[in-house]
This record gives C-alpha cells, structure tokens and sequence, in this order.
C-alpha cells in the first residue's frame, strides 16, 4: 500500500508508488484511485503535488479523469500511447516514413502470429469487415474499416503491446500522412487491389498459415507505401 514521502520531486514519487501499486497487482484497469484528500493524507503530502502527478498520469493515458466521479485506471489502455509517440515524433523532426517503416516491421509479425492464435469469432469479424469493405464507396468511411481491419489482427496476436503500439501508428498516421489513401484510389483499379490484398491476408489467416499470412501482409503494405512515398 502506500507509504509516506519524504523527498524532492514529490509528484514523481505519487506516480511511482501508482505505477508500483500496478505492477503488483494492487490497481487494476477500471479501479477508482483515492481521493486527493485521502492521498494526501496517505503520503503525506501536499494537494498539489497529487494534483500534478494525476494530470500527469492523465496526459500519458494511464488515469482517467471521470467528471463528479473520481480518478480511475484507463480501460482503454491501448489507446494510450498516441499523446507520447506523437510528441516524440513531432519533436524529433521524424519523417513520416519512418511511420510506415515501424507499421510495416509491427504488423507482418502481427499477422504471423495471429495466423497461429486467431479465433474462428475473430475471423468472422474479419470476413465481415472485409465484406462492409467491399460495399461501401465512402472513402471516409472505407478509410475507418480498413483501419479496423489491420487492428483486429493485431489485435489476434494476443500481443496487446503490439496490437497498442500499432493503434498508436495508425492514429500518427491519421495525422500526419492524411492524403495517403486518396493517392492510392486515383488509380482506377487500386480498389480492386486493396480488396484482393486484404481477401488474400484473410484467407492465410483463416488457413492458419504463418509464412503466406506475414508474405500476404508485406505484399500489401509494400503496395501502399509507394503511394505514401510520392
């Protein structure tokens, strides 16, 4: 449990002993936090310094603010490591490609490893995605299910680090590569493509097929990323 703090840079001893609290089990996603007063009095330190321990964890994903509520631990974790990986992008000056080259080195290990592990419910979300997919002319739209697409099968690798790491890619790429897609359907046939790509990654994960499902993703993302280089 918690302990007093006697030390500088106290905010960051409030976000050491929640990150501990974590680590061994004592929080858990979706569990209400104390109240400041309580965790003042607890570590025995100023409201300030809780207040800006929480805003930090706030700003990195990992505690969520509910309004009249309370302070809580994020269900939605995976959503959490856009805020940093975007900053570090922007503040390194990063070239775009360099999103598509850690997209491209995540999601052909993804769909290897989901070939192994996917479940027939998992495959059926699939098959309908893809099906959604080929029936609906919105571009908005399409650009939304074929990210969903990619992310169920991370998501099938029952790696959620990986599956996290690549929502994070995706939404960096939402942002900062936003024309991508509509290069790629100026060639009339590029839709025809992009189905045909998608149904073959598909059909290796429904085969369970390891080696075809990784050659069908890199097949697929080496396609896309010509149109994002130009």
């Amino acid at each position: 449990m918690f302990s007093p703090i006697k030390n500088t840079k106290v905010y960051e001893q409030v976000i050491e002993q929640i990150k501990q609290m974590i680590a061994d089990g004592s929080l858990k996603k979706g569990d209400k936090l104390p109240t400041e007063r309580d965790l003042v009095e607890r570590l025995q330190v100023s409201r300030t310094s809780i207040r800006e321990a929480l805003r930090a964890l706030q700003i990195i994903g990992l505690v969520e603010c509910r309004q009249g509520e309370g302070n809580y631990i994020n269900n939605e974790l995976e959503n959490s490591l856009f805020e940093p990986i975007s900053m570090m992008f922007m503040l390194q000056q990063s070239n775009p490609i360099e999103i598509l080259e850690v997209r491209r080195v995540n999601e052909v290990e993804t769909a290897r490893m989901a070939a192994e592990k996917i479940t027939n419910e998992e495959l059926e979300n699939l098959k309908i995605l893809l099906k959604t997919f080929n029936n609906i002319k919105n571009e908005e739209d399409n650009s939304i299910i074929d990210k969903q697409f990619h992310y169920e099968i991370a998501k099938a690798s029952k790696n959620f680090l990986l599956a996290s790491i690549l929502n994070a890619i995706s939404s960096l790429m939402d942002s900062f590569i936003k024309d991508a897609r509509k290069k790629i359907l100026l060639v009339e046939d590029n839709f025809e493509v992009l189905t045909k790509q998608h149904w073959d990654i598909y059909e290796a994960l429904k085969n369970h097929n390891p080696q075809k499902a990784a050659e069908a993703m890199e097949k697929h993302l080496d396609f896309t990323a010509k149109y994002y280089k130009k």
